[in-house]
């Protein structure tokens, strides 16, 4: 919202001779420019409760609770996401609401996902990075698309982030991403779920994602990428292809780093 600001605020400034009835003119249209862009907590506050108000009128049938139609944090966020526009807020939450009780979210446990969790192929790691953000670590290698069903893939994608954004300390937002490649091959590649993981955070976890590592990327992997990248959009721009050495030295202190990249 601040860059918004920003440029209503130098498209509104005058030009040094114009006349004070021009002045006075674009000054009030600066005045309306900076009024549409910035969002006061009284105003956020009315729109979530026009944004409930509706969802209750137009969607009732969707479930209240955590996570549902009535839940004002929720509401808020995909707000946020939407650059606090009403109607474009409605049509993400209606659809993330609407996925979260058909894939049944809010039921997985670790039970749910243990045999598939067992193979080491993603977990949520025990400490923050340096920039107090859960860790969700995906292990390429033990990713075999030939041998796991998708469905129980998706299961365990889902519990992890859940579980991931379960640690965010207080006042912080995002997680981030690791995907070790060491190991990867042909038999590790599968666009599908790498599509289907980034559809996730885009559609119902909206800015949740704050970076995404791809650790020690081989060169079988380059042409993965290449056909992936146009599928995510502003998305790709997350990520960050770097070395082992990189994770232990900017993301983490001696102390937290994940045994993985301690080799």
């Amino acid at each position: 919202m601040t860059i918004h600001t920003c440029q209503a605020l130098r498209a509104c400034r005058p030009p040094l001779f114009l006349s004070s009835k021009s002045t006075l003119q674009r000054s009030r249209n600066c005045k309306f420019s900076v009024q549409n862009c910035m969002i006061d907590p009284n105003n956020s506050r009315k729109l979530v409760l026009e944004v409930k108000e509706k969802l209750e009128k137009e969607h009732s049938n969707l479930p209240v609770g955590k996570h549902g139609r009535d839940d004002e944090d929720m509401i808020l966020w995909f707000l946020k996401d939407r650059r606090f526009s009403v109607d474009e807020a409605i049509t993400k939450l209606t659809k993330a609401i609407r996925w979260r009780h058909e894939f049944g979210v809010s039921d997985l446990s670790e039970d749910d996902v243990k045999n598939i969790a067992a193979t080491g192929k993603g977990y949520v790691h025990d400490f923050l990075d340096v920039n107090d953000r859960p860790v969700l670590i995906i292990v390429a290698s033990k990713h075999l698309p030939a041998v796991h069903d998708p469905r129980e893939d998706e299961k365990l994608c889902i519990f992890l982030i859940e579980k991931a954004l379960s640690k965010l300390p207080p006042g912080k937002e995002q997680i981030i991403g690791i995907a070790d490649l060491r190991g990867f091959g042909t038999e590790n590649a599968n666009l599908g779920f790498l599509t289907f993981l980034f559809d996730v955070f885009y559609y119902y976890y909206p800015k949740r994602l704050g970076e995404v590592l791809f650790v020690e990327a081989p060169f079988i992997f380059q042409p993965i990428w290449q056909m992936t990248k146009p599928l995510l959009k502003s998305y790709a721009s997350m990520v960050k292809f770097c070395s082992v050495a990189t994770v232990r030295k900017e993301y983490f202190t001696e102390a937290t780093v994940p045994a993985i990249f301690r080799e």
